[in-house]
């Protein structure tokens, strides 16, 4: 039953994902995939749209993923999985082991668990972005528009970076991202 198989699955990803929604990508990839519950195609729009729209990026995926295979009570069902463990995980933090975060150890530990969290958000950026150049799919071509908006993108924001100090804010390249890529791919 497509509940239960739901229920399963974002609980999995719930308890397994470490460093936040775009950390948990890969997981949900996989699980996500091996429900047969999406293609490869669709679950890169998948986050694409889960990116753009407000809240989480775990919970957008898990809402929408629910919703697509459940209906509503789908999409209430895998939001509640996903959200329990790390619910379920942070009461128990508050409640019985807050002295334990104080501890030098812990405090190394998850300082450590810091740059593989950043690999893996790196690995998963690098391939969905060769994904969508044509440069992994295994046919032989590539996508030259995809490559330039990509590369347009990346000199915006580091440009930004030099010329403002700050640069731009994730919601404001977002925005230009999705401007540039409606009139690219629109015309």
């Amino acid at each position: 039953m497509i509940y239960i198989d739901l229920i399963i699955g974002f609980l999995e990803v719930g308890f397994l994902s470490f460093g936040g929604g775009y950390a948990a990508i890969p997981l949900i990839r996989d699980v996500v995939l091996s429900y047969g519950w999406l293609d490869e195609e669709m679950l890169t729009y998948m986050v694409a749209v889960s990116e753009s729209s407000p809240g989480p990026i775990m919970v957008n995926m898990a809402t929408y993923v629910g919703s697509l295979k459940g209906g509503i009570l789908g999409a209430i069902i895998a939001t509640v999985a996903v959200v329990l463990p790390a619910f379920l995980i942070i009461l128990l933090i508050m409640v019985l082991l807050r002295k334990i975060l104080q501890n030098r150890y812990m405090k190394a530990a998850l300082g450590g668990m810091k740059p593989c969290i950043i690999g893996i958000i790196l690995t998963t950026g690098i391939i969905m972005v060769l994904r969508n150049c044509g440069i992994l799919i295994g046919n032989n071509s590539i996508d030259i528009l995809t490559i330039m908006l990509t590369c347009g993108m990346g000199v915006i924001y580091f440009g930004s970076r030099k010329v403002l100090k700050k640069g731009i804010s994730p919601i404001g390249l977002i925005g230009l991202s999705a401007v540039v890529g409606a009139v690219a791919y629109g015309i």
